[in-house]
């Protein structure tokens, strides 16, 4: 209906105010602001604030986004962190309002739905590593390693025999021995072989009954399968030692292999990584824990327990670490995950897993005749070239990550994992398709040909990004970057 006066709003009872039902002057809207508690007013100004109109800040906001790389625009061949898209429909399950509208502190009767998602998931990870008891609270990969070195610490401390070593291979990511560090051990390294897996003789020569455990990635850091890890666990609990496996690649077993067959006694897994779950901008992620039954009754708390009543919430669990996380952990994260591997089922998580694998491996043909590969092993889920044919040139590693940028994709892990000099380590994950593959694989060999050519095309990309090459460690220590476009 159209009003050929201004609504005026009802003051009802005790002054509130009701329905528009005429006209309203302006001072009757002022003092309609006069009977706001203070609190609730807000000043029309802020100092130094740009006043800009809804268009204006909409387009600015609209432009940033299309400035960003991600999944949903372009390859994001991020080795080891396997940035793979995200389904939309796991987005529209977290979304649901039973979900997303739920308190964390509604009594454990008003929650079966939620609870009974979070054991279905921990079902599903205990079966899928083939591990018995599954905690869902910390919050990312690198948290739940610090878990799992806790429940190993509070399993050594609870038979007498704390322990004081952990060995860790050379090719291990950074976090372990963080995580290691963090619990108070000493960290040792064990050297990988020429073909960049770990021996068990090289495990069995530095074990001893003062190593707590070995923390081993499998697939390691390089993409490569460790041949020997049921020799090399069975090394580590001859001395009574125990296995914790980095589950940062588990994408590449994922319904193939499972951890547990292969010795392995505490892992994590990385939702946002293997099942699917955001992954950048730091969060939010999850880490869940899966544990043999003797260290399950370390895990944190609360635990979940299933009573004639239904699931419920327990801190009764006297050898717990105790927490690790507010709450039951990223919740909106876990029904995600959830969501992935419902409508995957076991069939499916073994097929992303071989798609992984065959995308790898089919990047790792396409350029193994132009970039030097280091380790010729077989590959599973990713593969890492060197600089090698680069340096006649005077390109690095660096020069091509930035040149490719031009090209529309994102670059590849770089200069890790540290084994490997001037390494580009690339991870097309199940979700791309050949096409794109090859796309890419062109792309990577054209910037070769052209740092034959004329180095100073890669030496100074990017060129065609909303801001130019940067000087690295300047911005590392000031990241408010201004540049004129």
């Amino acid at each position: 209906m159209l009003l050929d006066e201004p609504l005026v709003f009802e003051r009802g009872a005790a002054g509130r105010i009701g329905w528009p039902v005429a006209h309203i002057s302006e001072s009757d809207t002022d003092a309609v602001i006069a009977d706001l508690p203070p609190a609730l007013r807000r000043d029309d100004g802020l100092a130094g604030f740009p006043e800009i109109s809804e268009l204006e800040a909409v387009r600015h906001f609209v432009r940033l986004s299309q400035w960003n790389y991600s999944a949903a625009t372009t390859l994001y061949p991020l080795g080891s962190c396997t940035m793979k898209y995200n389904p939309v429909v796991n987005e529209a399950v977290a979304r649901l309002p039973g979900f997303a509208a739920l308190h964390p502190l509604v009594p454990d009767q008003l929650a079966q739905g939620a609870l009974e998602l979070i054991a279905a998931l921990e079902h599903a990870l205990a079966a899928v590593s083939g591990l018995d008891a599954v905690s869902l609270q910390p919050a990312a990969g690198a948290q739940g390693e610090l878990l799992g070195m806790l429940l190993i610490r509070a399993y050594h401390t609870d038979r007498g025999d704390p322990r004081r070593r952990v060995l860790i291979p050379s090719s291990a990511h950074g976090t372990n021995p963080a995580s290691a560090a963090l619990c108070g051990y000493d960290v040792t390294e064990v050297a990988v072989d020429a073909r960049g897996l770990l021996p068990a003789r090289a495990v069995a020569a530095v074990m001893d009954e003062s190593v707590a455990a070995l923390m081993v990635t499998n697939p390691n850091t390089l993409g490569l399968f460790e041949e020997e890890i049921e020799a090399v666990a069975a090394a580590v609990h001859a001395r009574g030692g125990l296995v914790y496996m980095d589950g940062a690649n588990f994408n590449a077993l994922m319904g193939v292999a499972r951890p547990g067959d292969m010795g392995v006694d505490v892992m994590q897994f990385n939702l946002h990584k293997t099942f699917s779950t955001p992954h950048g901008g730091g969060g939010p992620g999850a880490g869940p824990v899966a544990v043999r039954a003797p260290l399950a009754e370390y895990l944190p708390v609360p635990r979940l327990v299933r009573r004639e009543a239904g699931l419920a919430w327990t801190e009764q669990a006297p050898k717990s670490v105790g927490r690790m996380r507010s709450f039951y952990g990223n919740f909106g994260v876990l029904v995600r995950a959830f969501a992935y591997i419902a409508r995957l089922g076991a069939g499916g998580l073994s097929e992303v897993t071989r798609l992984a694998v065959l995308n790898a491996n089919y990047v790792r043909a396409r350029l193994r005749a132009t970039y030097h590969l280091p380790y010729d092993t077989p590959s599973l889920h990713e593969c890492v070239f060197s600089d090698r044919h680069l340096q006649d040139f005077g390109v690095s590693t660096l020069d091509v990550a930035k040149r490719l940028l031009d090209y529309g994709f994102y670059a590849p892990t770089i200069y890790f994992p540290l084994v490997v000099k001037g390494a580009l380590m690339i991870e097309p994950t199940e979700t791309e398709t050949k096409e794109t593959l090859d796309a890419f694989a062109d792309v990577i060999a054209e910037i070769l040909r052209e740092a034959r050519d004329d180095p100073a095309i890669a030496q100074n990309a990017p060129y065609t990004t909303p801001v130019r090459r940067l000087d690295e460690a300047a911005a590392a220590k000031r990241p408010v970057i201004r540049q004129p476009l």
